[in-house]
């Protein structure tokens, strides 16, 4: 069963300002949270375009959408060929080139991928070292850990997992991996186990998580990818459309909350006068000068909630 809790599901989707007849852009589809709401507010004239790269949230996505499929077209693809995917769905274009009126990322591993044991994303769960939302792409959690330096393994624990042991962690994997492959979640739990003093493990949150989060994130280049689709939502907006993006990580919400800055209007004309005259209005503007965060009540029901951010903006002019 694909069941996933969407989170700040009602911001985000208010954010985007739906109008019934407009199209508009699921690039996470995940557990179809969003993208039923979404569909939902929509009229006959209207078009919800949801991309996942993942065949069971596909799967799910039909049996979930079925009320609103008349709406909804499914695109199996990553996110990070939004423009390249919407130039071939003739609804979204306008003037030969993608225009629509919403786009939404929620950023981060859907909680069924999380949860399923085959999968290889949980420490919680012994299995082959996987990751891979797309399990068509080549590269998985076991050819990094087994094939990568210890150089560079050190240093995605690091940047993408803010893990502080990450040398220690990296020295023991290049040791155990010269004696025998390493090829489950549990083999790799047990040497970050053992890379990190008994003190440190009694604190704070599970020892792999930080490790495993830094792994799913390079296997699929999430940050990467979501840089390049952030950069084509913007050019693939129409005027007054919007972005809406849920971040989970702080590395994510840095990219965005600075891409979205790169747009955003940077006037130097004196405040007294009547417009704009320096040419630097801007592309976009914020909706929200500070990220939109769960309340008290979603997050009691949802405690993975604690860290998603929801940052929204507009396209002023092409």
């Amino acid at each position: 069963m694909f069941h996933h809790v969407t989170v700040l599901k009602q911001e985000a989707v208010e954010g985007l300002h739906i109008q019934p007849d407009g199209v508009y852009v699921d690039c996470t589809l995940g557990g179809a949270g969003h993208s039923f709401e979404i569909a939902s507010r929509l009229g006959p004239e209207g078009l919800l375009i949801a991309f996942d790269q993942d065949d069971a949230a596909l799967a799910n996505a039909r049996e979930r959408l079925a009320p609103v499929m008349d709406r909804v077209k499914l695109v199996r693809s990553n996110f990070r060929y939004l423009e390249r995917e919407l130039a071939q769905v003739p609804r979204a274009l306008r003037d030969g080139r993608p225009q629509v009126n919403g786009i939404l990322f929620d950023l981060g591993v859907s909680s069924p991928q999380l949860d399923e044991a085959d999968r290889g994303f949980s420490y919680n769960h012994d299995a082959e070292l996987d990751m891979r939302m797309d399990r068509t792409a080549p590269l998985t959690a076991r050819d990094i850990v087994n094939e990568w330096s210890e150089q560079e393994i050190a240093k995605i624990l690091f940047e993408y997992g803010e893990e502080k042991f990450s040398r220690r962690i990296a020295a023991t994997i290049a040791a155990a991996r010269a004696k025998a492959p390493i090829e489950t979640t549990g083999q790799l739990v047990d040497l970050i186990k053992e890379s990190i003093p008994a003190a440190a493990r009694r604190t704070g949150p599970h020892p792999a998580k930080r490790s495993f989060q830094a792994l799913r994130i390079a296997v699929n280049d999430e940050l990467g990818a979501f840089e390049d689709a952030l950069e084509q939502s913007i050019r693939c907006l129409a005027p007054g459309g919007r972005t809406a993006v849920i971040t989970f990580h702080s590395l994510e919400d840095r990219i965005c909350k600075q891409t979205f800055a790169k747009y955003v209007a940077k006037c130097t004309c004196p405040p007294d006068f009547p417009m704009c005259v320096c040419g630097s209005a801007g592309i976009v503007k914020l909706v929200n000068r500070k990220p939109i965060e769960a309340g008290a009540e979603e997050l009691e029901a949802n405690p993975r909630a604690r860290s998603a951010k929801l940052r929204i903006a507009e396209k002023l002019t092409n």
